[in-house]
Parts: C-alpha cells; structure tokens; sequence
C-alpha cells in the first residue's frame, strides 16, 4: 500500500511527532541513543589508543579490517537468523560482547598492560557480535511502528542515533584529555547497560509471514531478493563504494595530532563535528514531509558526500576542516534515510533480517574497508592524497552508477516508481521445520 496518495487528492498533514507518540519506538530509539553514544565513544577511543601506541597510520588501517572480516562470512548467517527467532532478543543478548571488551580495555588500560594484538583481538570480537546484532535490529523497526509512519521513525531515529554519535566522541576526547583513554572505555560500560535495560520492556509485534529456518536456501532468498531489485541493489552498491573510497574517518587521529595540530579536544570535534551535521539534517527530514523520489535524493547526497570529502582533505584551518566534515555528515545523513527507508519498505518481513544483513555486508565494507584503504594509501602516500583522491573517486561511483542503474535514479515510494524498478518473485520454496 503506497504511503501517500499516488493522484492529486489533498494529503494529511505531516506530523512530525507520530512516531514518538508510539510508546514502543520511544524505548527502542532511546536505546539507539545510548548503543550509538557507547559505539562512537568506543571507536574513538580505540582509534586514539592505536595511533598512541602505534603513531602509524597502516595500524589505524588494520582496525578496520579487524571489524570488517567478521561481516564477510557471519552476516548472512545473522540475517537468517533474524528471520527465525525473536529479534528483540538477538539484539539484546548480543550487547554482552561489548560490554565484556569494554571491560577488558578498562583493567588492561588501567593495569597498563594493554597492547595492540588485544585491541584487535577485541575489536574482531565485537564485529563478530555487531554481524548478528545489526540485522536483528535493522528489522525489529518496522514491527513496532506503523507503515505510515514508518519513514518518520526512520528520521527520528537517525537523529537519536546521531546526537549519540555527537556526544560519543565529544564525551570521549574530554575523558581522554582529563582521565586518558581507560574512562573513556568504564563510560561505555554505563551506556551499554543503560542500551539493554531500555530493550527489555519493549513489545514487537508478529508480523504475519512464515518463518524460515536458517539453511543456506533461507539465506540464497535474502541475496536473491536483493539482486533482483535493482533499487536496493543499487542504493547498497553506491553506498559502498562511495564511502570505501571517501570514508575518513580512520585518519582523523593523523589529522587532529599531525596536521591540524588540535590534540585529543580536538579530535573529539572533529570526529563529532560529522554527527552535528547529520543530526542537524534529519532534524530537517523530521519535521518536513518525507521524501518521495528517493532514489534521485540518494544519487544527490552521495555526490555532495564526496564534494565535502575533498574539501576536508585539503584544509589546513580547523574551522574549515570542522565545516567541511560536518558537510559529510549532513550528506551522509540523507544517504542512510533514503537506504533504510527503501530497504524496509520494499522488503516484506519475513525477508527483512536477511535484506538487512546484505545491507550490513555493504554497509560494512563502506565503514571498514574504507577505514583500511585510507590507512593502507595513507601510509603508502600521506594523509591528504588518501582523503581528496578518495573523495574524487567517491564523485565517480555516483556517475558510475546514476548512469547503470536506472531503477534507482527513478525509485520512489509514493507509488509512481516504474515497473523496472521492481523485483520479480524470488521462487518460493518450502518452508523447513
């Protein structure tokens, strides 16, 4: 059912609180607030450890690896699973293993016997848990809000998400500076917590559809699904290979101690000054009606992602370098809302925990592959070729595919997308005890 009227008949008024007025989604976005604000806090300050440890950028690179391998292998398998068994509690069980690696980097950064091989030995774990987690969570959204308000719940809790990435990294560099890098990691066992008590009370709803059981067939539907949709395909392929070449965030450490020269306060604005931009934009997307031709906002943003990539690389002020890296932010922003709303909407839901783990490959490749191409061209180059070259070749991915993909260019969610853009049947096979 099209979410607005496909003809010239009056539309309702846009709310932009409906749903918040869901007591369901309140819990679930809180909870987004606090798992995102410990994530973020996290990352950073495992990042600034590394580079102290190590002051090589090829190190900051082999982060990134070590969260993405997980996702290759384990993602699918975690997608299926969403698809079986209750995603609320998937979602919730998997927060243990942060919680337990926040804990180690605690007593080992407090003890001062913390080292490289356990950092990345952690970080590999915490993948392995995100690569069940995310798919889980991706879909248990649609169950507890309406249709209707589905591409709203997207944008309020994009913007939850982003004022946890915000004060994240601002509340870890200020630890770091007064305390060092272990009460940054004893903050993020408080908000961990704080993240699984909010789930517990939360209520999904059955959605009607069959279970399938996790098999290799359950999984071969979800990837089938995607490849035969042109516009998710499309939306996951730019979004991977936009951010893989034009992602900075891994060499923000370089730039806040070796180029900008602005220490640990200063990285922490940095790496915040993205989620400001982002949350100031789905603040916009909140309270504006949502948009309907998604698939050329999508091309758009990515296109001013790139733009604001190479801008950052270049710069040498801080006040522009804070400016340019919250321009990503506020592209990027747009980019996750236009994804996430085509994925789940175009998805029923008992294809959506396998959907949402093709995503998460992407969606993983674009972080952690990005992460190690920065670092690895970095060290191979500087710092700066590695962001503006990337940030270029971000601008030659959305050419690339706004021209081979035609299905996304036109998608929209108000009825009107064309009949290309829409998948056929995925065969149909029987479902196992």
């Amino acid at each position: 059912m099209p979410l607005s009227s496909p003809d010239n008949r009056p539309q309702a008024r846009h709310d932009p609180w409906a749903a918040l007025r869901q007591a369901d989604f309140r819990l679930y976005a809180g909870s987004r607030l606090l798992s995102n604000m410990g994530t973020a806090l996290q990352q950073a300050a495992i990042l600034w450890q590394v580079y102290q440890l190590s002051h090589s950028a090829l190190q900051l690179g082999f982060i990134g690896l070590a969260r993405f391998a997980p996702s290759l292998g384990l993602s699918l398998v975690g997608g299926a699973l969403a698809d079986a068994h209750d995603r609320k509690r998937i979602a919730i069980l998997t927060q243990a293993v942060p919680l337990l690696s926040s804990l180690a980097l605690f007593l080992a950064t407090r003890s001062g016997t913390v080292h490289l091989p356990l950092i990345y030995a952690l970080v590999f774990a915490m993948s392995l848990a995100s690569a069940f987690e995310s798919p889980a969570r991706q879909a248990l959204l649609p169950q507890i809000v309406t249709r209707e308000t589905f591409p709203n719940a997207v944008a309020v809790n994009s913007t939850m998400q982003e004022i946890g990435t915000i004060a994240g990294p601002a509340v870890g560099g200020l630890l770091i500076a007064v305390t060092g890098v272990a009460g940054a990691y004893a903050a993020d066992l408080v908000l961990i917590s704080g993240c699984v008590l909010t789930l517990l009370p939360l209520r999904p709803r059955r959605e009607p559809g069959q279970r399938r059981a996790v098999s290799l067939a359950a999984i071969r539907e979800g990837v089938q699904f995607v490849r035969h949709n042109q516009a998710l395909l499309g939306a996951m392929t730019l979004d991977m290979f936009a951010v893989v070449f034009g992602g900075a965030t891994a060499l923000l450490p370089v730039y806040a101690r070796d180029i900008l020269h602005v220490g640990a306060a200063g990285y922490g604005l940095l790496v915040s000054s993205q989620s400001v931009g982002a949350v100031c934009m789905s603040a916009v997307l909140v309270l504006l009606p949502p948009v309907r031709r998604v698939g050329r906002t999508l091309l758009i943003a990515v296109a001013g992602f790139g733009a604001a990539t190479v801008l950052f690389g270049a710069s040498r002020w801080f006040p522009l370098s804070l400016l340019a890296y919250g321009l990503t932010g506020v592209a990027d922003e747009v980019s996750v809302i236009m994804r996430q709303t085509t994925i789940q909407l175009a998805t029923p839901d008992e294809l959506r925990g396998r959907v949402s783990s093709v995503s998460s490959i992407f969606i993983g490749a674009s972080n952690q592959v990005g992460a190690m191409e920065s670092g690895f061209v970095a060290a191979l180059t500087t710092a700066t070729f590695s962001v503006v070259s990337g940030g270029l070749a971000s601008l030659g991915v959305v050419a690339a595919v706004g021209a081979s993909m035609p299905g996304l260019r036109r998608y929209r969610i108000d009825g009107h997308t064309p009949m290309h853009a829409v998948p056929p049947p995925v065969p149909a096979e029987p479902a196992e005890a």
